[in-house]
Protein backbone atom coordinates (compact mmCIF):
# COMPACT_ATOMS: atom_id res chain seq x y z
CA UNK A 1 0.00 0.00 0.00
CA UNK A 2 1.24 3.57 -0.90
CA UNK A 3 -0.42 6.79 0.48
CA UNK A 4 -1.90 9.27 -1.87
CA UNK A 5 -0.16 11.71 -3.85
CA UNK A 6 -2.45 14.99 -2.79
CA UNK A 7 -0.27 17.37 -0.71
CA UNK A 8 0.67 16.20 2.44
CA UNK A 9 -0.85 17.51 5.59
CA UNK A 10 0.33 16.89 9.22
CA UNK A 11 2.27 13.25 10.25
CA UNK A 12 0.26 10.49 11.99
CA UNK A 13 0.95 9.81 15.59
CA UNK A 14 1.64 6.04 16.08
CA UNK A 15 2.41 4.47 19.82
CA UNK A 16 3.71 0.66 20.65
CA UNK A 17 2.63 -0.36 23.84
CA UNK A 18 3.53 -3.89 25.36
CA UNK A 19 4.73 -5.28 28.21
CA UNK A 20 8.85 -5.52 28.96
CA UNK A 21 10.42 -7.71 26.40
CA UNK A 22 8.05 -7.25 23.87
CA UNK A 23 9.31 -6.12 20.86
CA UNK A 24 7.84 -2.57 20.84
CA UNK A 25 11.31 -1.33 19.90
CA UNK A 26 12.15 -3.47 17.01
CA UNK A 27 8.95 -2.81 15.72
CA UNK A 28 8.91 0.63 15.89
CA UNK A 29 12.35 0.95 14.55
CA UNK A 30 11.28 -0.86 11.71
CA UNK A 31 8.49 0.94 11.34
CA UNK A 32 10.59 3.92 10.70
CA UNK A 33 12.64 2.78 8.42
CA UNK A 34 10.00 1.16 6.32
CA UNK A 35 7.95 4.54 6.59
CA UNK A 36 11.19 6.11 5.16
CA UNK A 37 11.43 4.22 2.35
CA UNK A 38 7.72 5.07 1.39
CA UNK A 39 9.50 8.68 1.37
CA UNK A 40 7.36 9.69 4.73
CA UNK A 41 9.12 11.96 6.64
CA UNK A 42 9.14 9.92 10.21
CA UNK A 43 10.94 10.31 13.46
CA UNK A 44 11.43 7.73 15.86
CA UNK A 45 10.66 8.79 20.02
CA UNK A 46 11.29 6.58 23.01
CA UNK A 47 9.26 7.38 26.61
CA UNK A 48 11.52 7.13 28.67
CA UNK A 49 14.18 8.92 27.35
CA UNK A 50 17.66 7.83 29.24
CA UNK A 51 19.57 10.93 28.10
CA UNK A 52 22.12 11.85 30.94
CA UNK A 53 22.34 15.39 29.75
CA UNK A 54 18.20 16.18 30.62
CA UNK A 55 17.84 16.36 34.56
CA UNK A 56 13.99 14.50 34.17
CA UNK A 57 15.76 11.79 31.81
CA UNK A 58 18.94 11.29 34.50
CA UNK A 59 16.54 10.97 37.51
CA UNK A 60 14.32 8.45 35.31
CA UNK A 61 17.00 6.27 34.36
CA UNK A 62 18.54 6.56 38.73
CA UNK A 63 14.94 5.13 39.34
CA UNK A 64 14.90 2.29 36.91
CA UNK A 65 17.92 1.50 38.06
CA UNK A 66 17.31 1.13 41.80
CA UNK A 67 19.68 4.01 42.57
CA UNK A 68 16.75 5.85 43.91
CA UNK A 69 13.50 5.26 45.44
CA UNK A 70 10.25 6.85 44.36
CA UNK A 71 6.88 6.66 45.88
CA UNK A 72 4.27 5.16 43.30
CA UNK A 73 2.65 8.85 42.43
CA UNK A 74 6.04 10.90 42.60
CA UNK A 75 7.43 7.97 40.29
CA UNK A 76 4.00 8.40 37.75
CA UNK A 77 4.48 12.30 38.01
CA UNK A 78 8.01 11.85 37.31
CA UNK A 79 7.42 10.09 34.28
CA UNK A 80 4.46 11.87 32.94
CA UNK A 81 6.59 15.24 33.32
CA UNK A 82 8.89 14.02 30.43
CA UNK A 83 6.20 13.43 28.05
CA UNK A 84 4.79 16.73 28.59
CA UNK A 85 8.10 18.36 28.26
CA UNK A 86 7.86 16.63 24.92
CA UNK A 87 4.42 17.55 24.15
CA UNK A 88 5.53 20.77 21.95
CA UNK A 89 8.09 19.68 20.11
CA UNK A 90 6.15 16.85 19.23
CA UNK A 91 3.00 18.77 18.11
CA UNK A 92 5.78 21.22 16.40
CA UNK A 93 7.15 18.43 14.40
CA UNK A 94 3.30 16.52 13.27
CA UNK A 95 1.74 20.14 12.16
CA UNK A 96 5.10 19.98 10.18
CA UNK A 97 4.04 16.76 8.29
CA UNK A 98 6.97 14.62 10.27
CA UNK A 99 4.89 11.25 11.45
CA UNK A 100 6.19 9.95 15.29
CA UNK A 101 6.45 6.67 15.73
CA UNK A 102 6.86 6.39 19.37
CA UNK A 103 7.70 3.09 22.12
CA UNK A 104 5.64 3.44 24.95
CA UNK A 105 3.52 6.40 25.85
CA UNK A 106 0.70 7.86 28.64
CA UNK A 107 -0.51 4.06 28.51
CA UNK A 108 2.29 2.69 29.83
CA UNK A 109 2.50 5.28 32.71
CA UNK A 110 -1.30 4.31 33.59
CA UNK A 111 -0.55 0.29 33.42
CA UNK A 112 2.23 0.43 35.08
CA UNK A 113 0.86 2.82 37.97
CA UNK A 114 -2.07 0.97 38.25
CA UNK A 115 0.06 -2.13 38.77
CA UNK A 116 1.45 -0.17 41.57
CA UNK A 117 -1.97 0.35 42.97
CA UNK A 118 -2.74 4.08 42.12
CA UNK A 119 -6.59 4.40 40.45
CA UNK A 120 -6.86 4.48 37.07
CA UNK A 121 -8.75 8.03 36.84
CA UNK A 122 -6.12 9.99 38.51
CA UNK A 123 -3.39 8.00 36.30
CA UNK A 124 -5.54 9.46 33.47
CA UNK A 125 -6.14 13.09 34.40
CA UNK A 126 -2.42 13.71 34.41
CA UNK A 127 -1.79 12.62 31.30
CA UNK A 128 -4.85 14.47 29.96
CA UNK A 129 -3.65 17.38 27.95
CA UNK A 130 -1.24 15.28 25.89
CA UNK A 131 -2.01 14.80 22.15
CA UNK A 132 -3.89 11.35 21.40
CA UNK A 133 -2.33 8.94 19.02
CA UNK A 134 -4.11 8.40 15.38
CA UNK A 135 -2.95 4.75 16.11
CA UNK A 136 -1.58 2.44 19.34
CA UNK A 137 -0.20 -0.98 18.16
CA UNK A 138 -0.11 -3.29 21.22
CA UNK A 139 2.12 -6.13 21.38
CA UNK A 140 0.32 -8.84 23.19
CA UNK A 141 2.80 -11.39 25.18
CA UNK A 142 1.94 -13.32 28.38
CA UNK A 143 4.25 -12.23 31.09
CA UNK A 144 5.75 -16.08 30.86
CA UNK A 145 6.86 -15.89 27.15
CA UNK A 146 8.25 -12.49 27.86
CA UNK A 147 10.08 -13.86 30.61
CA UNK A 148 11.85 -16.15 28.58
CA UNK A 149 13.50 -13.23 26.07
CA UNK A 150 17.27 -12.21 26.56
CA UNK A 151 17.52 -9.26 29.72
CA UNK A 152 14.44 -9.38 30.81
CA UNK A 153 15.02 -8.84 34.72
CA UNK A 154 17.70 -6.59 34.44
CA UNK A 155 15.42 -3.41 35.38
CA UNK A 156 13.67 -2.39 38.51
CA UNK A 157 9.98 -3.54 36.57
CA UNK A 158 11.43 -7.04 34.99
CA UNK A 159 9.70 -9.43 37.75
CA UNK A 160 6.84 -11.81 36.62
CA UNK A 161 4.86 -11.15 39.65
CA UNK A 162 4.73 -7.49 38.51
CA UNK A 163 4.48 -8.41 34.53
CA UNK A 164 1.47 -10.08 35.34
CA UNK A 165 0.17 -6.80 37.48
CA UNK A 166 0.61 -4.88 34.27
CA UNK A 167 -1.02 -6.92 31.59
CA UNK A 168 -3.68 -7.09 34.20
CA UNK A 169 -3.71 -3.21 33.87
CA UNK A 170 -3.27 -3.01 29.93
CA UNK A 171 -6.29 -5.30 29.91
CA UNK A 172 -8.51 -2.98 31.43
CA UNK A 173 -7.59 0.20 29.86
CA UNK A 174 -6.89 -1.27 26.28
CA UNK A 175 -9.00 0.70 23.66
CA UNK A 176 -11.58 -0.85 21.22
CA UNK A 177 -9.42 0.72 18.43
CA UNK A 178 -5.92 -1.05 19.02
CA UNK A 179 -4.34 -2.78 16.92
CA UNK A 180 -3.05 -5.89 18.49
CA UNK A 181 -0.09 -7.57 17.33
CA UNK A 182 0.67 -11.02 18.27
CA UNK A 183 4.85 -10.18 19.72
CA UNK A 184 5.44 -13.76 19.73
CA UNK A 185 5.01 -14.04 15.23
CA UNK A 186 7.40 -13.59 12.81
CA UNK A 187 9.20 -10.54 13.35
CA UNK A 188 8.85 -10.07 9.71
CA UNK A 189 5.55 -10.40 9.44
CA UNK A 190 4.18 -8.43 12.13
CA UNK A 191 6.58 -5.26 10.86
CA UNK A 192 4.84 -5.95 7.42
CA UNK A 193 1.51 -5.81 9.28
CA UNK A 194 1.86 -2.33 10.74
CA UNK A 195 3.70 -0.84 8.06
CA UNK A 196 0.46 -1.27 6.12
CA UNK A 197 -1.52 -0.10 8.84
CA UNK A 198 0.31 3.18 9.48
CA UNK A 199 0.80 4.04 6.09
CA UNK A 200 -3.57 3.57 6.46
CA UNK A 201 -3.67 5.54 9.00
CA UNK A 202 -1.35 8.31 7.42
CA UNK A 203 -3.57 8.47 4.65
CA UNK A 204 -7.03 8.74 6.83
CA UNK A 205 -5.44 11.42 9.36
CA UNK A 206 -3.63 14.15 7.38
CA UNK A 207 -6.33 16.77 7.44
CA UNK A 208 -7.57 15.96 11.17
CA UNK A 209 -6.73 17.88 14.10
CA UNK A 210 -5.05 16.46 16.98
CA UNK A 211 -7.20 15.70 19.50
CA UNK A 212 -6.30 15.57 23.60
CA UNK A 213 -5.91 11.99 25.32
CA UNK A 214 -8.22 12.24 28.18
CA UNK A 215 -11.19 14.40 29.44
CA UNK A 216 -9.80 15.31 32.83
CA UNK A 217 -12.44 14.13 35.63
CA UNK A 218 -11.70 16.98 38.50
CA UNK A 219 -14.05 14.91 41.44
CA UNK A 220 -12.18 11.59 41.81
CA UNK A 221 -10.08 11.16 44.62
CA UNK A 222 -6.51 9.33 44.98
CA UNK A 223 -8.08 5.78 45.48
CA UNK A 224 -5.80 2.85 45.55
CA UNK A 225 -7.01 0.34 42.87
CA UNK A 226 -5.85 -3.40 43.62
CA UNK A 227 -4.81 -5.64 40.58
CA UNK A 228 -3.95 -9.63 41.41
CA UNK A 229 -4.46 -8.77 45.13
CA UNK A 230 -1.11 -6.28 45.88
Amino acid sequence: MTISKKPRGRGAFIVLEGLDRSGKTTQSQALVEGLRKHDVPTEFIRFPDRNPENPLSKAISDYLSSKTELDAMTAHLLFAAQRTEMRSSMEALLAAGTTLVVDRYSYSGIAYSMAKGLDKQWCSNVEAYLPKPDLVVYMEITPDQAALRGGFGEERYETRLFQEKVYQAYQAIKEDNWKVAAATENPAEIAKGLLESALQILDQCQALPLSRQYHSQRRQPLVQRQILGQ
